[in-house]
């Protein structure tokens, strides 16, 4: 018989907390194509994905500067505007959050997040104080998918992974927590997030309905 779900485990990114560089680049590049270009070819999700990792800030735009030194002020940007590239709270994913919190079911959060930006989301989204513990990829020099991550958090918390849910945007994430005895959910929407909560005993559906409506 499997084991109740006392714990859910949450990516913030685009599950709790929208993100996207796009935000702060159609600030700074009128053409749609060449935004796309920049963000693609220049300041890629692979050489954001470093920053994640633990590399510095100040190294990473160094790097991509000498690369392109035409581009050096909007390769800046990337760091000096980051917060511009915040979209805001996902609102009905942070009410499922709450509905989590006041049930009393543990809360965790592990992120692929830059040790030098998160401190700007905690002070910025107070729904990050809810949480018991978050580990961040950029503090541990480790990053989703990677299982030394998910077992850190596992071991720091004294999680039972045949009692947690881990939740999170990226399918391969969601598989490398399954891989460890986790339950996994592929977010896609806050809706099919309510409905799985509910099958797993984690939320009572009348109880939720008003911050679903």
């Amino acid at each position: 018989m499997s084991k109740q779900v006392d714990t859910v485990i949450f990516d913030l990114g685009n599950v709790l907390i929208g993100w996207d560089p796009r935000r702060l680049y159609r600030q700074l590049i009128a053409d749609e194509a060449q935004m796309e270009w920049f963000l693609r070819e220049v300041c890629s999700s692979e050489w954001n994905e470093q920053q994640d990792a633990g590399r510095p800030w100040a190294e990473a735009t160094a790097l991509l500067r000498e690369r392109f030194p035409e581009h050096a002020d909007l390769i800046d940007a990337y760091h000096l505007r980051w917060e511009e590239t915040l979209v805001g709270a996902l609102e009905e994913s942070v009410a499922l959050l709450a509905a989590l919190r006041d049930r009393g079911v543990r809360l965790l959060a592990l992120t692929n997040w830059s040790q030098e930006t998160f401190p700007i989301a905690r002070q910025r989204f107070a729904f990050l104080q809810w949480f018991e513990g978050i580990v961040v990829s950029g503090e541990e020099k480790l990053i989703k998918p990677d299982p030394r991550i998910y077992q850190r958090l596992l071991e720091r918390y004294a999680v039972d992974p045949a009692r947690a849910l881990y939740i999170d945007d990226s399918a391969r994430n969601v598989a490398a927590a399954e891989a460890l005895g986790m339950q996994g959910w592929w977010f896609r929407d806050a809706e099919g997030l309510r409905r799985r909560l509910i099958e797993l005993q984690l939320l009572d559906a009348s109880v939720n309905e008003a911050s679903h409506g």
